[in-house]
């Protein structure tokens, strides 16, 4: 591989603004993200402490092994939504290393609302199921929880992705033999029994931890029967009478130290094997890229300059260097790890599609993993580009993407726009991650684009009518239109909503990406397969 050969000037009056500006982004990212840590307001944080449990991050800390990372999931889950009462939704995902083996953690926060299932958490803990199924990870559950928020039970209980999917997944997940542990550190009601019910092991905490159907005011209301928690589904009980938990703890650490033990019998499946370098850091420092990554989207950003700051050594093995330049194509590592990259310079144009698909092709044919960096405002439009076939060429891309069974990440560092989203591996396409930097944007068309459509169909169906749109209603329009484009097309509007896996820092693109290929190898890679190419 040759080393990419920067023209960043770091000491450029045009590059120290760009940074300026991405830091203040980055420096608002990093005190929203401090902030929602935080959990639930600070009297429940009390009441919990007062019952002597450990806050849900501290119970993940003591859970994953000492000096390891934790790579959280969409931690800004429900952010700016309901008043702003569920941070992270009230429940905590994310990866970690027990005993020397990666495993999805699903943790509730019970401060957050007693635990309680907003329409976001659902997704959130059914994302992470998700993930440990393509990965073949397994799952530990910190079960702390009221079950379902019942003011929002219209929202969260009957669809095919509600609540009920839990248990759905957690029959697969043991139907394919991957190990889930739950442990009962607090409340477990209602549907939420079956989490325990269904996993492999279950602890639970003395005096702590509940697990009932239906809990005593239910009982009452049903039957007349009066019961305490205790009584009706405590440690006691679930340990010695119905055999529903298996091991008995005594407070939440030494629950903890109870399912570390369990770890240590449960071994790692044949794994994906890739051929691995030694780590090299980049050539360039990556904290350069705060100068590069583009503030304003009109700005064009050359993506082998974010390339050069995130591939070992800054060596990249370019493929079609000449050929539609549009998008950058080519093969490098990360954290010793082999990847191909497909990153955006511009519009996809239908040679553009050609490359890419080409090049994914390339990359199922070898097993390698594919890693794509968005900064795409879609694809080209025009009578020249229909006549050429841009829908035909484009399909090809597609079906490329689609179909393509190797590990698939995601990163938008820019704009992500149109089918342009769906080509480079948006969310509907599967990759196995896709984070976001604070800056990226992502909507069906850019805010200017969509206040000129929506302008001139206004315009033209008062024509019909024999009317007309004034300047100054035309003015008044366009700006509630490109407000409505600024706002639901941030970061912040999509992962709140779950359409990522989480706003990360773009200096830990690397390192992030590279425990994304470690973990993918946990699951053999399935042979792809394309269908029919429209030639």
């Amino acid at each position: 591989m040759f080393r990419i050969e920067s023209k960043i000037d770091p000491r450029s009056p045009e590059f120290q603004q760009n940074r300026d500006e991405y830091l203040k982004l980055l420096k608002r990212f990093k005190e929203i993200l401090s902030t929602i840590r935080k959990g639930g307001p600070e009297q429940a944080v009390a009441k919990h402490r007062e019952r002597g449990k450990l806050l849900v991050r501290e119970r993940i800390d003591l859970l994953i092994d000492r000096n390891t990372p934790f790579i959280e999931l969409s931690a800004l889950a429900a952010y700016g939504l309901y008043d702003d009462g569920f941070p992270s939704a009230g429940i905590v995902t994310g990866i970690g290393v027990i005993h020397g083996k990666e495993v999805m953690i699903v943790a509730n926060d019970a401060t957050v609302k007693g635990g309680t299932y907003v329409k976001e958490s659902i997704k959130k803990h059914v994302r992470a199921q998700e993930i440990a199924m393509e990965n073949r990870l397994p799952c530990v559950y910190l079960v702390d929880s009221g079950g379902v928020f019942l003011p929002e039970q219209a929202n969260v209980f009957p669809d095919k992705y509600d609540f009920g999917r839990f248990f759905f997944n957690q029959a697969r997940l043991s139907a394919q033999g991957i190990p889930q542990v739950a442990v009962v550190m607090g409340s477990c009601t209602a549907g939420g029994a079956y989490v325990p019910a269904m996993s492999d092991e279950t602890i639970i905490v003395r005096n702590q931890g509940t697990i009932f159907i239906g809990g005593p005011p239910l009982v009452k209301a049903a039957t007349g029967e009066e019961v305490t928690a205790e009584e009706l589904g405590g440690a006691e009980v679930h340990t010695m009478i119905s055999g529903v938990a298996d091991h008995l703890a005594e407070n939440d650490v030494h629950a903890i130290q109870i399912c570390r033990n369990i770890f240590e019998s449960i071994r790692r499946h044949e794994y994906q094997p890739l051929e691995t370098s030694p780590i090299e850091e980049p050539f360039y420092n990556p904290e350069e890229l705060y100068g590069i990554l583009p503030v304003d989207l009109k700005k064009a950003v050359d993506s082998k300059e974010v390339i050069a700051r995130m591939v070992d050594g800054s060596l990249f093995h370019e493929f079609k260097e000449r050929y539609a330049p549009t998008i950058t194509t080519g093969f490098a590592r990360i954290m010793g790890y082999p990847v191909g990259i497909l990153a955006n310079n511009g519009v996809l144009f239908g040679e553009t599609a050609l490359k890419g698909a080409h090049f994914v092709e390339l990359c199922t044919s070898r097993n390698i993993p594919i890693l794509f960096l968005q900064n795409i405002t879609g694809f080209i439009v025009g009578k020249q580009y229909e006549r050429a076939g841009i829908a035909r060429d484009g399909a090809k891309f597609v079906h490329a993407v689609a179909n393509a069974k190797v590990p698939k990440f995601t990163v938008v560092f820019g704009g992500s726009f149109g089918a342009g989203n769906y080509a480079m591996a948006g969310r509907a396409y599967e990759p196995r991650f896709l984070f976001m930097y604070p800056n990226s944007k992502i909507s069906v068309m850019g805010g200017e684009q969509a206040a000129s459509v929506l302008i001139t169909v206004k315009e033209d169906q008062l024509r019909a009518a024999g009317k007309s749109l004034s300047p100054e209603d035309r003015e008044k329009m366009q700006q509630i239109i490109l407000k409505k484009y600024e706002d639901e097309g941030s970061a912040y509007f999509s992962t709140a909503r779950l359409w990522d896996d989480g706003i990360i820092d773009p200096v830990d693109t690397r390192k992030i990406i590279g425990l994304a290929i470690a973990i993918s190898q946990n699951k053999k890679y399935d042979k792809t397969e394309y269908g029919v190419f429209r030639m």
